[in-house]
């Protein structure tokens, strides 16, 4: 990484934690390792002993909502065994931020703004907001409407090779919002359609840079979509993970809220005006 793109993170780096020290924000810090991380089907968790290195502080910012706090937001580091590549680094700086009696659109007007402050570095379009759900994005430019039609495969490639490609057409930021359910573990569905979860992700400059839910509160929903997942990963051979029995206890006494994780070393990136993390990584 150059001198310039060094400057540029710190200076970054203050801009965010400037947005949520103006709004009432408390910055916390979590564990980095764990005995029991998140269970999710296709994110694997770095051994670390007997523990493993978190892939998210998710689940500890939800057991802080459940004690009382109402803003939260931290910055850190997070890791996912195996991943490598242009945008992909095993060891990646994670910003994520939580409201309580807040849901998806919420964290939307949130990240909006946030995104507004920061595009000052470089434009970003933040002017040109384009928001697609699911279903419109993918008879648009796959053909096929996945909610209430859900097959992962097809969903998986089509997104990567048709939908997502698509989205690069759009001259500013483009927001993938209404998930279908079996793709969104840790969100509750929309109280007027319940094959479709309250989720987005935002795309900027084509690339995936944050992931957006009105949270799943149900304990009993929660454990039986774990377990879910559990059966899927034994199936396709990947460890399973302990259930997290501290955060499904929380659940009981964590009240509505909206959480967003956004990706620091991709939004660099473009801000950098790059094309590769290598851009704004010191060392990989």
């Amino acid at each position: 990484m150059g001198v310039e793109n060094i400057i540029l993170r710190d200076a970054v780096m203050r801009s965010i934690r400037a947005f949520f020290y103006d709004q009432g924000f408390v910055e916390v810090e979590t564990p980095v390792r764990l005995k029991t991380p998140c269970m999710e089907l296709h994110i694997d968790a770095e051994p670390s002993g007997d523990h493993f290195l978190r892939t998210s502080p998710e689940l500890f910012h939800k057991q802080l909502l459940a004690a009382g706090h109402k803003q939260i937001f931290e910055i850190g580091k997070c890791f996912r065994r195996g991943e490598f590549g242009p945008l992909h680094n095993p060891e990646y700086t994670m910003l994520e931020w939580y409201r309580t009696h807040a849901d998806y659109m919420d964290m939307l007007a949130d990240i909006q703004a946030l995104i507004s402050g920061v595009s000052k570095y470089r434009n970003l379009g933040s002017d040109d907001w384009k928001i697609l759900t699911v279903s419109e994005a993918f008879l648009e430019y796959a053909g096929w409407d996945p909610v209430g039609h859900y097959n992962e495969d097809r969903f998986d490639m089509d997104l990567v090779e048709k939908v997502e490609p698509a989205l690069k057409q759009f001259p500013g930021p483009v927001v993938l919002i209404d998930y279908p359910i079996e793709v969104a573990a840790l969100a509750r569905h929309k109280p007027s359609h319940p094959l479709v979860a309250e989720r987005w992700e935002l795309y900027l400059c084509g690339v995936e840079i944050a992931n957006a839910y009105s949270e799943l509160t149900d304990p009993i929903e929660q454990r039986r979509r774990f377990e879910a997942c559990a059966g899927q990963r034994r199936r396709l051979g990947k460890e399973v993970y302990p259930i997290d029995e501290a955060f499904l206890q929380s659940l009981e006494k964590m009240p509505p809220a909206g959480g967003v994780a956004l990706g620091v070393d991709r939004l660099l990136m473009l801000l950098a005006g790059a094309d590769s993390l290598d851009a704004v990584l010191s060392f990989r």
